[in-house]
């Protein structure tokens, strides 16, 4: 379509972008004389029911929520006949018509450099504000990144494209997510149709449920904004990789940054905030995003009075340590836990060794301390192997589980025909079990189902056997 154009009596005045799910055009409302934008549904998709059902959907869920800091919909149409547009058949073109925001993207923004901490503070703040008032409708988001948050002229954040929002059961965690999408930011399709378990989202803002293809709850919407939050904070993407799985590999595992290490001067309890907010347990997240609201003005009022709390001596520590073994998780890396082990025993041991000497105990009295030391390394150090077996005698529960084995990294269960509910739950207890590891690389799981008779002789000759169902 092109200037001057009429879309019902709307006037285009000119095309803004295009995307997977439509053409978005500025035009002017010729009854209300105001200006909007218009998500139209090419014509080629119409035929596409789902597509036209998620694009209806997008209407729908945005209309559903009033706030300030959500693109206000004006309606959704459908024109049966369009002078200068060909191929309509009976469908018509479909289109919703929405608030025109005049301004510029967070992510054209960062770019820019013209986000200041206490811009993009206050921009979180409202952001989140939106979000909640979303989430008590009923409705997650699960696209919330940079490019979806327009910023005024003025400062006034707009979140947009519902296009992928879910209608839920605030209080249901486990809802079932049957959706499509097209991963554009890492150019990286699922297919036109999804069944449950696909992936839902833009790679580098996935949860870590997302990325693996889980249900999606509030709770990876606070995931995904803390990415946007630790982006505005520092002009970079907490996760990256080279692929879009290493980026989902990196989501799931990966530890990030801290965000002083990349601008210098931001509060202690801006990184509390973002840190809660990518928290790889969905739990261990904050419970809603009114709570995030309220601890981003907490930061806001710290950082308008000029005082800014440095982080806690055993945080500094940590961060310390962390430098010294090679930052993220790797084969001679440390994790957060076990770097809090080692800094912990380290200040016992250190302790009671300085009480002995100043108590004349003289260097024999620091031998059982030695011991103690000793014996504490080890735990350190066998604290794989020992989450292996244990891993090994919980999974050995499921009557589907015939043999498990482990090389390295890799941990290797054989299954008879086995439903879906058995994988979520292999991999939900590996998820914990890495949770617990001291350090190194997380352990992948390997399946393998249908397994013959000789090929279970061989397997049973290899290293690392951890169980073998008996024969029946």
């Amino acid at each position: 379509m092109d200037s001057g154009d009429l879309l019902g009596h709307y006037e285009i005045l000119e095309k803004l972008g295009q995307g997977g799910m439509g053409v978005v055009y500025k035009a002017r409302d010729t009854k209300l004389d105001r200006p909007a934008a218009l998500k139209v549904l090419p014509p080629a998709l119409m035929k596409d029911e789902e597509r036209r059902k998620r694009f209806i959907q997008e209407a729908r869920a945005a209309s559903a929520v009033n706030h300030p800091a959500i693109a206000q919909i004006y309606g959704i149409e459908t024109i049966d006949h369009v002078p200068g547009v060909d191929g309509l058949g009976g469908e018509g073109l479909t289109f919703i018509a929405m608030e025109f925001v005049d301004g510029a993207t967070v992510r054209q923004l960062i770019q820019r450099s013209e986000l200041d901490v206490l811009s993009a503070i206050e921009v979180g703040i409202q952001v989140a504000g939106a979000l909640q008032r979303a989430h008590e409708a009923g409705i997650v988001h699960r696209d919330i990144k940079s490019d979806n948050i327009m910023v005024t002229h003025d400062g006034h954040p707009k979140v947009l494209d519902f296009g992928l929002a879910k209608l839920v059961d605030p209080t249901d965690a486990g809802a079932s997510d049957e959706s499509v999408t097209e991963l554009q930011t890492m150019v990286m399709r699922t297919g036109a149709m999804t069944q449950v378990g696909a992936v839902i989202g833009t790679v580098a803002y996935m949860s870590p449920e997302q990325a693996r293809g889980l249900p999606a709850d509030q709770r990876s919407d606070i995931f995904s904004f803390g990415i946007v939050l630790y982006e505005m904070a520092t002009g970079t993407l907490p996760f990256q990789g080279e692929s879009a799985l290493d980026t989902m590999h990196a989501i799931a595992f990966g530890e990030t940054r801290p965000l002083s290490d990349l601008r210098a001067g931001l509060p202690y309890s801006l990184q509390k905030v973002v840190n809660r907010c990518l928290e790889k347990d969905a739990s261990k997240r904050f419970a809603s995003m009114a709570e995030v609201e309220s601890e981003l003005r907490e930061v806001k009022r710290e950082l308008e009075s000029g005082v800014t709390r440095s982080a806690p001596v055993l945080d500094r520590a940590m961060d310390k340590l962390r430098d010294l073994t090679g930052g993220r998780a790797s084969r001679e890396g440390v994790s957060n836990k076990g770097l809090v082990f080692l800094i912990v025993w380290s200040i016992i041991l250190v302790t009671l060794i300085i009480i002995v000497i100043a108590n004349n105990g003289g260097i024999g009295g620091v031998a059982p301390f030695l011991v103690i030391g000793a014996f504490v390394y080890r735990r350190f150090r066998t604290k794989r192997s020992r989450s292996i077996r244990k891993f090994s005698n919980k999974a050995k529960k499921d009557k589907a589980v015939r043999l498990i084995s482990s090389d390295g990294d890799s941990i290797l269960i054989v299954l008879d025909s086995a439903p879906a509910k058995t994988f979520l739950k292999l991999n939900s207890l590996l998820e914990s079990t890495n949770g617990g590891l001291y350090s190194g690389e997380p352990l992948q799981l390997e399946f393998r189902e249908g397994v013959d008779e000789e090929g279970m002789r061989e397997l049973l000759t290899r290293p690392g056997l951890l169980y073998v169902r008996d024969a029946e």
